[in-house]
Parts: C-alpha cells; structure tokens; sequence
C-alpha cells in the first residue's frame, strides 16, 4: 500500500465521524425546532474584534491542553490493548495530593513546579500500577479495576479535600486545598502572544502548553522509534508471540499502565498550575472520560490527538455562546456523543478498508507459500497482516517454524 493511501485511510475514520457526527447533530437541531445553519455559525463565530477571536482561541487552547494529555495517557495503554478507564481517578487523586504537597513546602520557583510536576506523576503511576498488577498476577480485567479504583481514588480525594487537607475556612461554600505560593505557580503565556502583535487576551493561556507539547513529542518517540516502543505494540497484538520472541510480556503490561499513569497525573496541573493554584470541589472534573473519546478520534496518534483535543475544545467553547443565542447548549453534548459513536464504526470500516487493500495487494504480488496437506491456505494474523509487518509473528505455529 502506498504512502498516500495508507494516510488516506488514516485520515478516513476520524473525517468520517465528524461529518456523520455533523448530520446527526443538524437533523436533532432541525427537530427541536432551531436552525442548523444559525446553531453551527454561532459555534464558529469567535468573535469581532482582535480582542474577542485572541480571547476564544485561548480558551480553546487552555481546554485543549488537559484533553490533549487525557487522550495521550488513554493512548498509551491502547496501544498495548489496554483500556485504562481508570484515568478519570488517577488525575484526580494526583491533582489533590500535589496540591498539598506544593502548599506545603516552600522552593525556589523552578524546584518547587519540578516537585508537583513529580509528585503528581508518582501518584497516577502508582494508582495505574494498582491494575497492571491485578491483570498480571490476578488476571483481574484493567477494565473492571480501572472502574473500580476510580470509584476509590474519587472517594479518597473527597475525603482528604473535606479532611487533612482541607485549606478553605469553616463554613466556606467551596472547600479547598491551601494555595499554592507563587514559587509553585508557572507563567502564563500571555507575553508571547503579545511578542507576536496579538492583543492581550483577558484570561490567561497556560504555560503548561508547552510541557504538554513536549510530552506529546516524547510520547510519539518513546511509541515509534523506540525498542521499547516495537515490544509494547508487539505485546499488544499477541502476548503469546511477543513472550516467544524474548519479550516479557507481563512487564509490558505492568510498564505500560505506569506510564499511562504517570501521563494521567499531569492532566490537572494545567489548571492547578496556570489559574487555580489550589484544588477544590469546583475543580474541572470528567476529563478522563472525554480522554477516551479524544484517543479514539485520535486514532492513539499524538497528532491526531491534539487534532481531536483541539476539536473537542472548540465544542466546549460553543456551549456559552450558544446559550447566550437561547440555543440549548446541550447541542455541544449531542455532537460529542455522536463523534464518539461514529468514531468507532468509522474506524471499523477503515479497518475493514485497509484490510482488503493489503488483500488485494498480496494476491498482486504473486502467490504466497504452498498450502497445507489439506489444500487450505496458511493460516493469517486477523488483524490483516498487522503483526506481520510488526516483525511478530501471528500464531504459535509461526513461532515454531
């Protein structure tokens, strides 16, 4: 299959949903009376003045940041054939406890991000561990202890946030961790877009941008250009092939969820770093859930998910807006609903797409190895061919042969 194509296909799951996802949602827009046309020029509509379209594109970035990372820790573990639904509680017990920790101890101001920085890392690692462990040596499904945990780690936040760290005074109506000192806090970037003759946006944009970005980078490289890498995605298309080959499969899964965790606990420090500077009971919650749907448009790319946290940002933004135009917000929530569904019946056609081009491809290319004493043919990876080019074999007979 050619370079083009192979992007083509790529690229034709996550279009696909988003224009299904735009069919639905102007069908239900039409039926509850309203006009498309009006709903959508509304939701695109940042602005008139400089200072008004500087100011959306902020808020789309500050939204995107936190997705961004979601969508990259839900990757991770996608692509070892892990689903971490657990990322909603691992960044919401690492958010709390390095609050407190950042509250509590007084640095010179790099020293001081760099602690909560590993501080919030360590506890989604160690919350995420908690399941590749059970999997391993219990063969508990990550699914089911995922969710379970995140019903934990909620609970456990609540009771140290109204508890032994609680920071806000009695009788406050928002109850919060201490403040974070200024040393703990990082810069905005609100200079640079002023660098670069922007107006001045009245809410800050995070400084936490960038961090995010190289996280991405390490992220793309740790997956595709390293050893590592090739044994994580090897495991996740047959364990049992991957353990022939040398690879120790059960560390892969227990190394996995570490970093799928260790990626969760940065989701909250955008917001606890760059605007908040304490966690409390109006902290932004769900976002490790809208991680899912982030990786699944994303494709586990990290390209592609920035592509899909940058959209899934725009919807949140459109909310207000629409609401101020006496459109139901919950138009934004039908839209996200319907990318999701779609995404994955678009990436099961472009699956099914891919497959019998590398069909086709392998009968133009001339006949494959001689059948069995039956005169059935070999038997293939039904993945189409996907392990094969992982330099993995397929089944067990592969790995005698």
């Amino acid at each position: 299959m050619s370079g083009l194509r192979r992007v083509a296909l790529s690229l034709f799951g996550p279009v696909l949903a988003v224009v299904v996802a735009l069919v639905i949602s102007a069908v239900v827009i039409a039926l509850i009376g309203e006009d498309p046309a009006r709903a959508f020029g509304v939701m695109t509509d940042l602005g008139d003045s400089p200072s008004q379209q500087v100011q959306s594109i902020v808020v789309i970035l500050n939204r995107a940041v936190p997705l961004f990372l979601a969508g990259l820790a839900v990757a991770v573990a996608f692509r070892m054939g892990l689903f971490n639904i657990g990322v909603e509680g691992q960044y919401r017990l690492a958010t709390i406890l390095a609050a407190a920790v950042g509250a509590a101890v007084a640095l010179p101001g790099p020293l001081h991000v760099l602690l909560i920085v590993v501080v919030a890392m360590a506890i989604g690692a160690l919350w995420a561990g908690i399941v590749g462990v059970l999997k391993v040596t219990r063969g508990v499904s990550e699914v089911i202890s995922s969710i379970m945990l995140n019903f934990i780690a909620l609970g456990l936040a609540s009771f140290l946030l109204t508890g032994p760290l609680r920071g806000s005074p009695p009788g406050a109506s928002i109850i919060t961790t201490s403040e974070i000192p200024e040393s703990g806090r990082v810069p905005s970037l609100n200079g640079v877009l002023t660098a670069l003759g922007l107006a001045e946006p009245r809410s800050a944009l995070h400084g936490f941008l960038p961090v995010a970005v190289v996280v991405g980078v390490v992220v793309a490289v740790l997956l595709q250009r390293t050893r590592f890498g090739f044994d994580l995605r090897a495991t996740g298309l047959s364990p049992s092939a991957a353990t022939a080959s040398g690879v120790d499969a059960r560390g892969m899964v227990v190394k996995t969820m570490l970093i799928s965790g260790a990626i969760a606990g940065l989701i909250g420090l955008p917001d606890l770093l760059g605007t908040q500077y304490d966690y409390g009971t109006e902290f932004t919650a769900g976002l490790g859930f809208l991680g899912i749907a982030v990786a699944l448009l994303g494709r586990s790319s990290p390209l592609g998910i920035a592509m899909a946290a940058l959209l899934f940002a725009f919807l949140d933004r459109a909310a207000l807006p629409l609401q101020f135009a006496d459109i139901p917000a919950s138009v934004v929530t039908i839209i996200q609903g319907t990318i999701v569904l779609a995404v994955v019946v678009a990436n099961e056609i472009a699956r099914r797409l891919a497959l019998r081009s590398a069909e086709r491809a392998g009968a133009t290319a001339g006949p494959g190895p001689d059948p069995g004493a039956d005169g059935a043919p070999p038997p293939t990876a039904p993945d189409g061919g996907q392990r094969a080019r992982a330099g993995v074999p397929g089944t067990s007979e592969d790995v005698r042969r």
